[in-house]
């Protein structure tokens, strides 16, 4: 194994794992209260008491970076861990038993992926109303998809192999053959693909509450602290630059991770 690949393993496992203990406890690293209003100090520029300057009701934007990582990066992760765990399962279902389910269920996977995805998520959180549960809940339902395409692959070639008949002619129940043959092999490429699809997720998360269709005030939230900050990107940069760059930091270290990830299960 190239040890390339485990360093960098390493490195990016550490950062990410530095951001969500960042998200987990945010509320005992702000410096300042996040929600906490003085408009005498309303678009205060970077300094070294604000690092990132303060936004129109004079509230700190680090201290609102750091607790807004709360519900971007959670609610993401949150939001990939839902599908993959159901899509696995549809995939692997479908792969195994096949049959009127299995057509049933991939030509309701055609439907959904033959709308783009993020008007499809719009169109589903507008029903919904605001919030960031209808919002994770809106990404759920369209991207699930792909992991059930994945799982049922995989699914239908090791099912194919000679261990699985072995294991059928010794008595295992089909319950038995999927948790101990069948997972664990195939949750490489399901793994990858959650993890490259982490910062994707993200990127729509924050789209969703940009357009106001996610998390709703009094909830700091990076895709929602550029909305209320856009009109002033001229004037007061920092108010959306902060928070944009919050975003984009998070979603490269992610994307590396899994990049690194898939390196490292496959060198070739």
């Amino acid at each position: 194994m190239n040890k390339k690949p485990t360093k960098k393993l390493i490195v990016f496992t550490i950062l990410a794992a530095a951001l969500i203990l960042v998200s987990i406890f945010a509320d005992r690293l702000c410096p300042y209260n996040p929600y906490a209003q003085d408009l005498s100090l309303s678009y205060n520029a970077p300094s070294a008491e604000h690092l990132m300057g303060t936004d129109t009701y004079g509230r700190d934007m680090f201290s609102r970076i750091i607790i807004g990582a709360r519900a971007s990066i959670l609610s993401t992760l949150a939001l990939v861990a839902i599908i993959t765990m159901f899509g696995t399962a549809v995939g692997v279902i479908c792969g195994y038993f096949g049959g009127r389910v299995d057509s049933v269920v991939m030509r309701i996977s055609d439907l959904f992926l033959a709308f783009p995805g993020l008007v499809f998520a719009l169109a589903v959180a507008a029903l919904l109303g605001g919030g960031i549960i209808n919002a994770v809940f809106a990404l759920a339902v369209i991207s699930w998809p792909k992991y059930s395409r994945v799982a049922r692959s995989q699914t239908l070639s090791v099912k194919a192999l000679s261990f699985i008949q072995a294991a059928r002619l010794a008595g295992d129940s089909p319950v038995q053959i999927i948790v101990r043959h069948i997972l664990p092999n195939i949750l490489g490429p399901i793994l990858v693909t959650s993890m490259l699809d982490i910062g994707t997720m993200m990127m729509e998360l924050a789209g969703l509450s940009f357009l106001g269709l996610g998390a709703q005030p009094p909830i700091a939230e990076w895709g929602s602290m550029m909305s209320n900050g856009r009109s002033m990107l001229q004037t007061y940069p920092w108010v959306v630059l902060s928070p944009g760059f919050a975003i984009f930091v998070s979603v490269v270290i992610f994307n590396l991770l899994g990049d690194t990830v898939r390196d490292y299960l496959d060198p070739k």
